[in-house]
């Protein structure tokens, strides 16, 4: 017998030997079964166990086609039902693919003693495939993307690695000591796939991200129609079609902000990141996911914050800004903050939710790491302004802000959820009490400022003083966040005194009656500004005094209380401060212009008296023409001289003027004609009449019409002759 004729006997008897032991093996399951069935035929779980039983029977010892196919004849004398095992086992795949797994656990199969079942899966077609795209080992592998070839290809890879998946757990169920070096390998293999997963999503984040087109977004807001940058006008226009004849194209509406959401990323991306990034946190590797995602966005989002004016500034930075340049930042701030948090942030959100949807945690994480900075950049800018010197011409733009963050809060919270943005919440409504804050003190900085305010140079013809029309349109301003401010003043009693200080209790002194009666129903707003102008009436009452002539005195306290009163009726301040407010108002009106007429009028008028021009104090007793003469040429001086004065005077509100006017010529005309009627005749028989008797009634009526114009004052009429009055 030659070499081989010996190997081919050893290796038959080998392999008697080994078919003997195993059917000797299979003998002694095979007894087990039987009992198995036995105890089980009152149950229908018995029935169950038996089944599973024999799969792992089968299994175990089918190590070749022919033997398996054996033992299932073998089975299926014992019960037909085992003949459908065939169809569950494992089939020879085509060369490339990878190896399906049954996925059936292993059936207890005795009372005492469960038997647990292990996941088959064909490490080496596994490995196969994942090596196959090793960027490690293989320059192909580097210079191809998975993705980027068929869908196929692709599709083969995830199964892959689902099986290394399905692999581990099982062997992490397991814990036998035998199937370590089998982990180790399967785990080498995970390391090299998450890698490779992970190079995928980088380059499709990378290849896919760009920033937002502040310009198309704007267009897309406004609705095609307008390439305005406003954002402000893009949240509030309700632009309609102006007619609805046939063939007439509609007007685009505005979209609000809140409406808009942005597909970051084209959906069929988010759908092929959302495979990888589940495959990687199941596997473990949630951490590397995330860092590759943010590394990516993060910078995306803040390159479109630029774009839309965005600038990082340090506090310290905007708090040396002039006023001027800052409003401007104010502004870009709020159409900035109002996009960002409504589109841009949401969008960002909903893009996480999609990719990370198997994972919430993740998806805070990712997205905290995302949009974190970027919210806080924005905060600071108002916590910068919160924090600055408080100055009255800040106090808009702070309620503009106040009133922006204020209505966004809820979205805040809305987006930025979870723990990793709790800081971003709790900043938003510190800051937001911050901006509350800087308004009341900023308003309490107005009243000073109208206290500090002591200029010394009268305004030219007693007109309204700057610091009236400044102070009154202020407040008329204000008015247009009356909720806001209700809201930041509060509305309970308790808080006026904290609102107006020491000087509370002086509140009473300039109420009106029907005021003082309800001063405990009026809110804090209602007391501060009454207050506020109470302030003002004060500081122009030390004003007025700067002039030397008392009746211009009068006339400039009678103008700026009157501007005063106007504001208030024409504005909402009315409804705040009360109709009596309004009444005691008009009527220091009008003793300012009795004042006036007194002063002013009061030394013209006097020269119309009787008294001493009769030669023995009797009217019958004769008329003595020189104190006649005399009284007509001091009338005729003291008119002109008011007349030439009073000209250049000023009552800026036309009505006020021309009710003046009227005023002082109901008594001044009657007054001379009466007079003239009197005594003109003593006059008309003497030499040169029209000396004294220089103005008709129609005379002084015309110049009268000249006064409170601020014109130069000169007398270019024409004298009209005694005789025609």
């Amino acid at each position: 017998m030659d070499a081989r004729d010996r190997m081919r006997t050893s290796s038959r008897k080998a392999f008697t030997g080994s078919v003997v032991a195993e059917a000797g093996l299979m003998v002694n399951w095979l007894e087990e079964l039987v009992l198995a069935r036995r105890r089980s035929m009152a149950a229908f779980d018995g029935e169950e166990r038996v089944l599973a039983t024999a799969h792992h029977i089968v299994r175990s010892l089918g190590t070749t086609e022919t033997m398996t196919d054996d033992m299932l004849k073998i089975l299926s004398k014992f019960d037909d039902r085992f003949s459908s095992m065939n169809e569950v086992l494992p089939k020879k795949q085509e060369s490339g693919a990878c190896a399906e797994s049954s996925q059936e656990k292993e059936a207890a199969t005795s009372e005492k003693q469960p038997v647990v079942e292990t996941n088959e899966v064909d490490l080496e077609a596994v490995e196969k495939v994942v090596m196959q795209w090793d960027m490690a080992s293989s320059e192909a592998a580097r210079a191809c993307l998975i993705w980027e070839c068929s869908r196929d290809e692709v599709a083969s890879y995830l199964q892959a690695v689902d099986e290394l998946q399905s692999v581990l757990e099982s062997l992490n169920v397991s814990q036998s000591n035998s199937n370590s070096d089998r982990q180790d390998h399967a785990q080498s293999l995970q390391q090299v796939a998450m890698q490779r997963l992970e190079e995928e999503f980088r380059h499709m984040l990378v290849n896919h991200s760009e920033s937002v087109d502040p310009e198309w977004l704007m267009e897309t807001l406004l609705g095609g129609g307008s390439n305005n940058s406003n954002v402000e006008e893009a949240t509030e226009a309700d632009v309609h079609s102006s007619g609805e004849e046939e063939g007439e194209e509609d007007v685009p509406v505005a979209r609000p902000v809140a409406d808009l959401q942005l597909d970051l990323l084209p959906p069929e991306i988010v759908s092929d990141l959302s495979d990888i990034a589940r495959r990687m946190i199941q596997a473990g590797y949630a951490r590397d996911c995330c860092q590759v995602y943010t590394t990516v966005r993060k910078p995306v989002l803040e390159e479109s914050l630029g774009r839309l004016g965005v600038e990082k500034l340090t506090i310290d930075e905007v708090q040396k800004m002039p006023w001027d340049t800052l409003e401007g930042r104010i502004k870009k701030w709020i159409q900035a903050m109002k996009v960002s948090v409504k589109v841009l942030f949401a969008s960002e959100g909903r893009l996480c939710d999609q990719v990370f949807a198997e994972s919430v945690a993740t998806r805070e994480t990712c997205f905290s790491d995302v949009a974190q900075s970027s919210i806080m950049q924005l905060l600071s800018f108002s916590e910068a302004i919160a924090i600055s010197r408080r100055t009255p011409e800040k106090l808009f733009k702070i309620l503009d802000m106040y009133e922006t963050l204020r209505d966004l809060i809820p979205e805040i919270e809305a987006i930025f959820t979870g723990e990793g943005c709790t800081k971003v919440r709790s900043e938003a409504a510190g800051i937001l009490m911050r901006l509350g804050e800087a308004a009341r003190g900023t308003f309490a900085e107005f009243e000073n400022a109208i206290h500090r305010d002591t200029s010394r140079t009268p305004v030219p013809g007693g007109a309204v003083h700057p610091l009236t029309r400044y102070v009154m349109n202020y407040i008329r301003f204000l008015f247009d966040y009356t909720e806001t401010l209700k809201q930041l003043f509060g509305d309970k009693k308790k808080e006026v005194p904290k609102l107006l200080g020491e000087e509370t209790n002086g509140v009473a002194d300039f109420l009106g009656d029907d005021d003082k009666a309800k001063n405990n129903e009026k809110s804090p707003l209602a007391v501060q500004t009454i207050w506020i102008t109470h302030v003002l009436e004060s500081n122009l009452d030390g004003k007025s005094k700067l002039y030397k002539d008392l009746s211009l005195t009068y006339l400039f306290l009678m103008n700026n209380v009157h501007y005063i009163v106007q504001k208030v009726k024409n504005s909402e301040v009315r409804g705040l401060l009360g109709d009596d407010w309004v009444r005691k108002h008009n009527s220091m009106v009008r003793q300012h212009a009795t004042s006036y007429q007194r002063a002013a009028w009061g030394k013209v008028l006097s020269c119309l008296r009787d008294e001493g021009i009769h030669a023995t104090g009797s009217a019958a007793s004769g008329v003595s023409r020189v104190v006649l003469k005399d009284r007509f040429k001091s009338f005729n001086a003291a008119f002109e001289d008011v007349h030439k004065v009073q000209s250049s005077w000023i009552i800026p509100d036309p009505q006020l003027r021309d009710e003046l006017r009227i005023s002082i010529a109901d008594k001044l005309l009657s007054a001379y004609r009466s007079f003239l009627g009197r005594y003109r005749t003593y006059l008309e028989t003497g030499k040169h009449p029209e000396k004294y008797i220089k103005f008709g009634a129609e005379d002084l009526e015309k110049y009268l019409n000249d006064l409170f114009e601020g014109s130069s004052g000169s007398m270019t009429l024409r004298r009209k002759s005694f005789s025609s009055s």
